[in-house]
């Protein structure tokens, strides 16, 4: 395939023995990435706020609001794949960052001329979470053009590094401006964050080769179905995207319980469990800066064991706890701190695996059938967990879910990814339709 000289060609020619940041269009991804990534967290931080102190929403509107965010990746991200695989990325990326800047600064204006309504917050709200998603995935298939296949590690591993340290800031920053200069003000923190991401696109030097053509005659389902191929037809993924979406739909299930079990049954004040919940995070930017020294001093499959492990294990920490002491606290902290650096050095890893082996032409398709799959787990699981911890009680329903969060573990012996001694060098065509 003419694609993986193209690769390397638009890789900024950085020599083999230097870092990611020797690519300069990379940089200024990252750059404005992380920017909008702290924007981002403001974002959901502040949109409830405004709902509740702004427009004195409901509960039930507030839901409706929050989940407006991720109902565009699990009705639209397969379409939004083939849509990608058939263009270059980067324009399509600057054009979400421009749109999101123009959406999120409505809601400030909104305010400001006493127009602003629970209906015009659920619009954006979807808008937003609509041009995230095609950014997102976009932005999944665009990196392998601007790095070389062997820092393809690191570069995720950077961009792992910013959503930590969005996670860890981003809350507390809103925080702050919330109470300096209003919620529906704090937004447009947001808008230039966006505009800071758009400046960075803008400025990539490095030309995208034209995508593949389709092949004649190729409809949008038929598209959607090799995508799907694509993932589950190769051993590696369909290993990887079983043990991901079991996480993801145990993981849902357990932090829904858990807000409610720290709150009621352990006695959590808000602060302590914002210091509990923002440990993962941290945890999150350690993992990040390791992932790439792990995997090189155990070995590929090793490195996901052991992160698979620590995904699984850490959170069962957290039953030791009764109530709400300052070691009690410090154990829950030590758990969030374990799983947050296990889950973004796994995810550092998964997120490479699936870049290398997967043809260019597919990467779009591969990242949206992944995201879908993925995040609708969780809200499928936050349901589960209501349901089960109405019908058994918290104490009982955290036990479950804890329990059923180690099942990732059972990957480790069957799957194809853990046997694997390094990171594959290319797309392993003699995977496919296994």
């Amino acid at each position: 395939m003419a694609s993986d000289q193209a690769v390397q060609a638009a890789a900024g020619g950085a020599a083999p023995s230097r870092g990611v940041f020797a690519s300069r269009d990379f940089t200024r991804l990252w750059a404005g990435q992380t920017v909008s990534l702290i924007g981002t967290q403001v974002t959901q931080f502040t949109m409830p706020l405004v709902a509740v102190l702004t427009l004195r929403a409901t509960v039930f509107e507030v839901g409706v609001l929050n989940s407006l965010r991720f109902v565009p990746v699990l009705l639209l991200s397969v379409f939004a794949g083939v849509w990608l695989d058939r263009r270059r990325r980067r324009p399509v990326l600057i054009f979400c960052a421009l749109g999101n800047a123009v959406l999120i600064g409505l809601v400030p204006i909104a305010a400001a001329t006493g127009e602003l309504s629970i209906g015009l917050l659920y619009a954006v709200n979807g808008l937003v979470g609509t041009l995230n998603m095609i950014f997102d995935v976009g932005a999944l298939s665009y990196v392998p053009f601007l790095v070389q296949r062997d820092k393809l590690s690191e570069a995720n591993a950077r961009l792992q590094v910013s959503g930590a340290v969005a996670g860890i800031s981003g809350p507390g920053l809103a925080g702050l401006l919330v109470g300096l200069i209003t919620a529906p003000v704090t937004l447009s923190v947001d808008a230039a964050s966006y505009l800071a991401s758009a400046i960075g696109l803008i400025s990539v030097t490095s030309r995208e080769p034209e995508p593949e053509p389709s092949p004649t005659g190729a409809s949008i389902l038929g598209s959607i179905a090799e995508g799907f191929r694509a993932v589950f037809g190769s051993r590696l993924l369909r290993a990887l995207i079983t043990q991901s979406t079991a996480l993801n739909l145990f993981f849902g299930s357990f932090i829904t319980i858990f807000v409610v079990y720290a709150v009621r049954t352990l006695h959590l004040r808000p602060v302590q469990l914002g210091i509990v919940i923002g440990a993962s995070a941290a945890g999150g930017l350690a993992g990040a800066l390791l992932a790439t020294r792990a995997r090189k001093a155990l070995g590929f499959g090793k490195a996901m064991a052991v992160t698979t492990i620590g995904v699984s294990a850490a959170p069962l920490l957290l039953l030791i706890p009764r109530h709400a002491s300052v070691l009690a606290i410090v154990i829950m902290v030590l758990a969030q701190l374990g799983y947050g650096a296990s889950i973004s050095a796994f995810n550092v890893n998964a997120i490479t695996l699936r870049q290398v082996v997967t043809p260019t032409r597919l990467l779009a398709r591969m990242n949206a059938t992944y995201r879908m799959l993925i995040w609708g787990a969780a809200p499928v699981g936050a349901v589960a967990g209501g349901l089960l911890g109405s019908a058994v009680g918290l104490r009982a329903a955290v036990l479950i879910s804890l329990i059923a969060m180690t099942s990732p573990i059972l990957w480790i012996f069957f799957s194809p990814v853990f046997r694997l001694s390094e990171m594959p060098k290319g797309p392993l065509v003699q995977e496919e339709n296994r």
